[in-house]
């Protein structure tokens, strides 16, 4: 067998694994790596000085400690209390907590937001005798799609930014034109009509929460730096090679000295088995996979596929991009799809010059959204399903689709027909 269809087989193997085991994930992924190694697709050397983007890595991870903090602060509980407290009815309320978990995923992941938020929905649900079903699916839904919206939101806009050597503000704005923070916030603005609809008979009377207190808001000041830092990335690393995983762990450095040498919260074995260690090596895994696969030819394959099926088409280009990411994105984890998918949608840009973000947005939005179709489609959503569990509720496909579907198709409409509206030619 040639080296393209060994690394074709690896990769294919894997990506079934990852379906089949999605708690192993990142065992199937760094096995995976190491068989491309064994198999002399992939280096050593290659493998981890060049497949594996540490910059990428780096900025993954030290969010992930300075994340970890912020929630430990208690200030995100904080907040969503006392918006919840300034309610006037259950509607409102849920829909406000849809709304924050939304805004606390662009800067920590989605996991840890529906972690903190959990209890404060349980709680607003208990005391008003509701369901809690459709909030938590609300907040689950809505801290995926808004992990999008930044450069530190989501593993696949890491990537993304990483691949386009974007800063932090050039998701806002980029080349002179609205960046993909607004096609997300558009989504989310329609998404949030759905909810409205969904939740639309609850119109109890709100009754005052238990009042968290913040223990600290160094982590929140540490946040704050770091979204500082990485607005002027490009100015000292404009080939996104080193400075953005550099100083995201060194404030990450700088919030574990704080940690243990002040706060003192937390055992330092318990802190180390809470970081998200799964996802880590799932990450650095999937990099040598897709760059396996890459190097056999298989990407420009894909990329001359996509460009001979569309025969030139821009906008049935986007859509079939848009389309197929929703799809496999509502089944399979999206970060190999993403890895995979990058290069071959760069070479149907240039192939049919047309311009790189049109495409690239229109795969991120796709890929990211997509997982909201089903209870599998992200990490989020099966945390919270497991949340649900514990308290008697078990959650099937066909509930959990009543409000996935409708909540992601109008959101996926929405953005892309926004990044249509700024980038199409």
């Amino acid at each position: 067998m040639s080296a393209a269809w060994l690394s074709l087989a690896v990769f294919v193997v894997a990506y079934a694994l990852f379906v089949v085991f999605p708690t192993r994930r990142s065992w199937v992924a760094c096995g995976g790596a190491v068989l491309m190694v064994l198999l002399g697709l992939v280096g050593w050397r290659e493998a981890l000085l060049e497949k594996i983007s540490w910059n990428v890595m780096g900025l993954f991870f030290g969010t992930l400690v300075l994340a970890e903090f912020f929630m430990l602060s208690r200030v995100p509980a904080v907040m969503a209390e006392w918006l919840v407290d300034r309610t006037s009815t259950a509607r409102a309320a849920m829909l406000v907590l849809c709304a924050l978990s939304g805004v606390i995923s662009m800067f920590v992941e989605n996991v840890a937001v529906v972690l903190l938020v959990a209890p404060v929905a349980l709680s607003l649900s208990d005391k008003l005798k509701l369901n809690p079903v459709p909030l938590l699916i609300g907040i689950a839904v809505s801290s995926n799609l808004q992990g999008t919206a930044t450069m530190i939101g989501d593993p696949p806009s890491m990537i993304l930014a990483g691949y386009l050597r974007m800063g932090f503000f050039d998701f806002f704005w980029w080349q002179g034109k609205p960046g993909i923070f607004f096609a997300v916030q558009v989504g989310a603005v329609v998404s949030l009509m759905v909810l409205a609809w969904i939740y639309r008979r609850h119109h109890e009377a709100i009754a005052m929460l238990a009042v968290e207190r913040a223990r600290s808001w160094v982590p929140s000041w540490l946040l704050g730096a770091l979204v500082a830092g990485l607005s002027v990335a490009t100015l000292f690393d404009p080939e996104f090679k080193w400075f953005a995983g550099v100083f995201t762990m060194a404030l990450a450095g700088i919030g574990v000295a704080w940690f243990f040498g002040v706060a003192k919260w937390e055992n330092p074995r318990h802190l180390f088995r809470s970081l998200d260690w799964d996802t880590t090596f799932f990450l650095i895994g999937v990099f040598v996979l897709v760059g396996g696969l890459s190097d056999s030819g298989w990407i420009d394959r894909v990329a001359a596929g996509i460009a001979s099926a569309v025969g030139g088409n821009v906008g049935l280009a986007f859509v079939l991009i848009v389309v197929l990411s929703v799809v496999i994105s509502g089944f399979v984890d999206n970060v190999p799809f993403l890895l995979t998918m990058i290069p071959a949608v760069q070479k149907v840009a240039d192939h049919m010059d047309v311009e790189v973000p049109l495409l690239m947005f229109g795969l991120l939005i796709g890929a990211c959204l997509g997982g909201n179709l089903t209870p599998i489609g992200a990490s989020a959503n099966v945390v919270t399903l497991g949340i649900l569990r514990k308290r008697g509720h078990v959650v099937g496909f066909g509930e959990f689709m009543r409000i996935g579907i409708p909540f992601t198709l109008v959101a996926v409409l929405a953005a892309c027909a926004f990044v249509w509206w700024v980038w199409a030619p």
